[in-house]
């Protein structure tokens, strides 16, 4: 099958020209939107990114391309107008477990860096200085850890919590039963963001959880507490987060992913003037770390996310459904976690 696959980097096509088969790939750096979309000419499936645009002018154009299939290459699919695409006759397929290792350990990466000012100190001996004022953390031993979704990913961050000595809280409509037998204990949002140091999220991006982490969410924070969001940018207020950073409620913000990353994640933008004054003002706290999307960047998840991708394009070519379909949802649970 002719599959043109957006919004590509050098490493992508390494580990997808692994998997691909006899499969025919044609790779495109430039971004799926309705503008470029017409670039899928031929191809009978298209394989999109997270920050690709996926909506009804872009599978309305598809479906008079004759695409059958949207392959995503990650696990979150609020990219993706699936009303239109059920419309359109348009299959949505995705990768819901690629490594979730990968993102759980860069989410304690970044705990770890932020407690222990990893960041701050690493620049302070790069300019000889050694002075440690300032850069004083506190022990994870004996910590109070709140995970918010404990699907594979927030399950892997209360199973390495656990190991710090810490004690681990969780809030989930479907509590993980082997979480709880690893004694982590469930209780409602409200009770978990007030009694937890450290709040860590591993949900996905849909309408009730949008900006669940809002100002009335940090006001009834622990006053100080390290927040972390490896899960999807719009889950948290921004500016509310920044108001909260401010007046101290959060002591320490380790962010992955950001409200509006699609113009700024994943691109060289070292020569440019970076415009978006939200993102700017974050950049300016000591006291925030923010990596750009690579909490699934390891080798074990790229492998994993080329072989399942092109895994669901082998059975949708041999039986018109691929091995992992996104349904249209019926009813959205208020917090339904990253699995």
């Amino acid at each position: 099958m002719d599959v043109t696959v957006f919004s590509t980097k050098p490493y992508d096509r390494q580990f997808f020209d692994a998997a691909a088969g006899r499969h025919r790939l044609t790779y495109l750096e430039a971004h799926l939107s309705p503008k470029t979309a017409a670039l899928a000419k031929g191809a009978g499936a298209v394989c999109a990114f997270v920050n690709d645009q996926v909506d009804a002018a872009v599978l309305d154009t598809f479906k008079q391309l004759g695409v059958g299939l949207v392959a995503l290459r990650s696990a979150g699919f609020n990219n993706v107008d699936l009303a239109a695409a059920t419309r359109n006759g348009i299959v949505v397929a995705r990768v819901p477990a690629y490594s979730p290792e990968a993102v759980s350990e860069h989410a304690v990466a970044l705990m770890l860096s932020l407690d222990r000012n990893i960041h701050r100190a690493y620049a302070r001996v790069r300019e000889g200085n050694f002075a440690l004022d300032g850069l004083i953390g506190f022990n994870l031993h004996g910590r109070t850890v709140g995970v918010v979704g404990t699907g594979k990913i927030g399950a892997g961050v209360a199973r390495i919590m656990l190991g710090f000595g810490c004690k681990v809280v969780a809030y989930d409509p479907v509590p993980d039963p082997e979480s709880v037998k690893l004694g982590v204990a469930y209780m409602p949002l409200p009770e978990l963001l007030a009694v937890s140091d450290i709040v860590t999220l591993h949900c996905p991006l849909t309408p009730d959880t949008r900006h669940l982490i809002d100002a009335a969410a940090i006001a009834g924070m622990k006053h100080g507490a390290m927040l972390i969001n490896t899960s999807r940018g719009g889950i948290i207020d921004t500016q509310a987060v920044i108001a909260g950073l401010k007046s101290g409620a959060i002591g320490r913000l380790g962010l992955d992913v950001y409200e509006e990353e699609a113009d700024l994640f994943f691109e060289d933008m070292s020569d440019q003037l970076i415009e978006d004054d939200v993102f700017a003002r974050l950049l300016t706290f000591p006291n925030v770390l923010v990596t750009g999307h690579q909490g699934f960047f390891t080798t074990e998840a790229l492998t994993a996310i080329a072989e399942t991708t092109i895994a669901n394009i082998d059975a949708f070519e041999k039986t018109g459904r691929p091995l992992y379909e996104t349904p249209a949802p019926k009813s959205p649970a208020p917090v339904a976690a990253a699995r």
